[in-house]
Parts: structure tokens; C-alpha cells; sequence
């Protein structure tokens, strides 16, 4: 979630929510924690009182920065042992995955 705010600046809940593939009430429960900790600040428009807006704050950024060295040192690995294509070919499949509208239910067996 952080990681997301930080590559694509503030955002409302929901968005933010879909971005992370985290569910709604996951990232409600997770907002509070963490703007104890300084790391995100939410804010509601004036426009639009019924939204609410998540951004990174610098304590979230400089959090990120500590530990990008050792993200990127993992995902080198995961390059390495799965394979960039592979992992391309993952990603493209989760991508599709979560486009998928499974709000939907079926009744057929």
C-alpha cells in the first residue's frame, strides 16, 4: 500500500484498495496504524465529503528509501530463480485476474 502511494500519489480508498489487490475493509483496518505511525496522512475533499484520501508522508517515503535495497536485492532473485519472463508472464495474469468482476454470483451449477 505504501509503495503504491508513493508510485502514483494520493488516493481515494477505494482506488487505493484496488491498486494494492487488497479488499476495502482489509485497507480500512490498515489506515489507522499506520497514521499513528506518521507513515500516511488522509484527508477528505471538500468537493466531496463522502471520500476519503490516502497520501504518503515522508516518514512513509523515507521508510520505503531504508528498505528498497533489500526489495530490489529480492526481486533480483525472484528474476534470477523464476525467470524475468516468467515473472512478466505472472504479472500479466494477476493483472487479468484482477480485472476479473467476481462481486457476481452464479446460480448455475
Amino acid at each position: 500500500m505504501l509503495r503504491v502511494l508513493h508510485e502514483q500519489g494520493p488516493l481515494e480508498l477505494g482506488q487505493l484498495a484496488t491498486e494494492s489487490c487488497l479488499l476495502q475493509s482489509s485497507l480500512t483496518r490498515m489506515i489507522q496504524p499506520l497514521e499513528d505511525e506518521g507513515l500516511v496522512a488522509r484527508h477528505t475533499p471538500p468537493e466531496d465529503r463522502r471520500k476519503t484520501v490516502l497520501g504518503i508522508t515522508e516518514a512513509g517515503v523515507a521508510l520505503i528509501q531504508r528498505h528498497s535495497a533489500e526489495s530490489a536485492a529480492i526481486f533480483a532473485r525472484i528474476d534470477a530463480e523464476f525467470g524475468a519472463e516468467r515473472v512478466e508472464q505472472l504479472l500479466d495474469l494477476l493483472e487479468d485476474l484482477q480485472r476479473l468482476d467476481l462481486r457476481q454470483t452464479s446460480t448455475a451449477s
